[in-house]
């Protein structure tokens, strides 16, 4: 930062940090871009991206910087917030369209009810069946507590770890780098893996209950 950069990659929290420390000077940049924009300010980031964008957008400037909002879902309430920093005329390109739900034609979907005693069970079983001894699965839990418990479950006949919040970055790395190179083949995760992970050849995702 001292010596200068063309591009900096942050989070709002040490963007901020280093704004109020006199680190970062923001009046001279030409780009702004906010990634996965819903997620962010859905996650009470709004304060901190609407107070570190004040210092580099001025109201009603042909100066402004360019800005770029990406985002995977786009619910209403995220044009108003572009309409705050983005000119009038500004472009929507949208890669989706109204194919909300279309899904990959090699993906086969199946619905099973079971009890929630008799779940750990049932996801060994299925596992088992279809992704095999070496395929790779990632099964996704509302909590986790439920994360970590499914884990431990003796049902589950192949080796498995957590993945959530509560796991310290470093771990997480080391638990995904695992994942990837074949140390374990289950994957039990919270949502914190549902966004912006690169993991190739899964062979099964499961749903512990319907999304919500």
């Amino acid at each position: 930062l001292k010596s200068g950069i063309d591009i900096l990659v942050g989070t709002p929290g040490r963007i901020k940090d280093h704004i109020q420390n006199s680190k970062l000077e923001l009046s001279s940049i030409k780009h702004v871009v906010l990634d996965e924009v819903d997620h962010m300010l859905d996650m009470g980031f709004a304060d901190q991206v609407e107070e570190i964008l004040g210092f580099a957008y001025k109201k009603g400037s042909e100066n402004n910087p360019q800005t770029l909002l990406f985002s995977a879902t786009c619910p209403r309430w995220v044009y108003d917030v572009a309409k705050k920093y983005m000119k009038d005329e500004y472009e929507q390109i949208d890669l989706i369209g109204k194919k909300t739900q279309r899904t990959a034609t090699t993906v086969e979907h199946l619905a099973i009810q079971c009890r929630s005693s008799q779940r750990a069970g049932v996801l060994g079983d299925i596992i088992q069946v279809y992704s095999g001894s070496h395929g790779r699965t990632i099964v996704f839990c509302e909590t986790k507590k439920e994360a970590n418990e499914l884990a431990m479950n003796a049902s589950l006949k192949q080796d498995a770890q957590s993945l959530h919040g509560d796991i310290p970055q470093k771990q997480r790395e080391i638990t995904l780098k695992g994942f990837r190179n074949g140390v374990f083949e289950v994957l039990i995760a919270t949502n914190v893996a549902a966004r912006g992970l690169d993991i190739p050849e899964v062979d099964l995702v499961i749903q512990c209950s319907p999304p919500k």
